[in-house]
């Protein structure tokens, strides 16, 4: 929490160590009190981490409902399998948009070919949830090479447009609502203002050490903004930052990999997963040749609406 009154600041959010496939990941979203910055609900650091030859990264089938799930890499390589048949390997500056919609299946392993390697990995992977008329609309998948993603920049400080839009600027992503997602290298020194235009905005550090309208933010932290603020960002040292945000969406209900509106969606979700994806089922359907195994609905300990993330 920030504790100075005259702060642009709301909230400054380090990020949590969460296990995910074998190797350790950096929770920043949700939050207990700050559950979304516009319309992210779920913001991952992944990494950095190095994978041992043998024990690359392995996140088994698992389902999604009402959300897009975004990836972006700084280094390494995923290979993205889901139930529409999608199988891409996702690689450093490139995005990976899937909409989950009404229900989707997907995996999340080290490539083949990489398995036994050394592999550095580091990225990011956030929820986005989708506007009401949306949420249950058919699932679908698309893949953004990092050379059609537009680079330009804001005064002399380099960026990256990964999702919405933003400085005059467009991404090729087909989102569903007001949003943007920004890479930005900063060199110490160097610095630039986020306009909130009406949006809920924030600011993650990946590396290296920033100031965000005075306040300093360590590596793996997030410092999110007052309602209708613009924020100053100063490179402390040569940096990588993410810049996210958007319209609020209202509230959503969370439990495991489920976002919806409805609470009683995701009840139907829950028990639509108890046996797992299945040919017949109408959210959750077979991933074509990662079949034989999937993550199992997690038992629920006296929260029947829900578990933390």
């Amino acid at each position: 929490m920030v504790n100075d009154k005259n702060s642009k600041l709301d909230l400054i959010v380090a990020g949590r160590e969460k296990d995910l496939g074998g190797f350790s990941v950096r929770r920043i979203l949700p939050y207990l009190s700050h559950r979304m910055v516009g319309p992210f609900i779920f913001f991952d650091h992944m990494g950095p981490a190095t994978t041992k030859p043998g024990k690359g990264m392995t996140v088994r089938p698992h389902p999604h409902i009402n959300l897009a799930t975004v990836t972006y890499l700084f280094s390494g390589a995923i290979q993205h399998k889901d139930s529409l048949g999608s199988d891409t390997m996702i690689e450093p500056g490139a995005i990976n948009w899937m909409t989950a919609g009404k229900g989707i299946v997907h995996s999340e392993r080290t490539p083949p070919h990489l398995v036994n390697e050394e592999v550095h990995m580091n990225g990011i992977q956030l929820w986005v949830a989708l506007p009401t008329e949306f949420e249950e609309i058919d699932p679908s998948f698309s893949h953004h090479p990092a050379d059609s993603l537009p680079s330009f920049n804001v005064g002399d400080v380099k960026m990256k447009i990964l999702l919405g839009t933003a400085f005059g600027q467009k991404s090729p992503v087909p989102v569903h609502s007001d949003m943007f997602y920004i890479e930005v290298h900063l060199k110490k020194g160097q610095s630039f203002t986020l306009p909130s235009e009406g949006r809920e905005i924030a600011v993650y550090n990946v590396d290296g050490k920033i100031s965000v309208d005075g306040s300093e933010i360590a590596a793996y932290s997030m410092a999110i903004a007052k309602e209708n603020v613009d924020i100053e960002i100063v490179g402390l040292e040569d940096t990588r930052v993410m810049l996210l945000g958007g319209k609020a969406l209202g509230k959503r209900y969370i439990y495991w990999n489920f976002v919806s509106s409805s609470e009683a969606r995701l009840e139907e979700a829950k028990a639509d997963w108890k046996s797992g994806p299945r040919k017949e089922s109408q959210r959750f359907k077979l991933i074509p040749n990662d079949d034989k195994e999937f993550i199992p609905l997690p038992e629920e300990k006296g929260n029947p609406k829900g578990t933390p993330l």
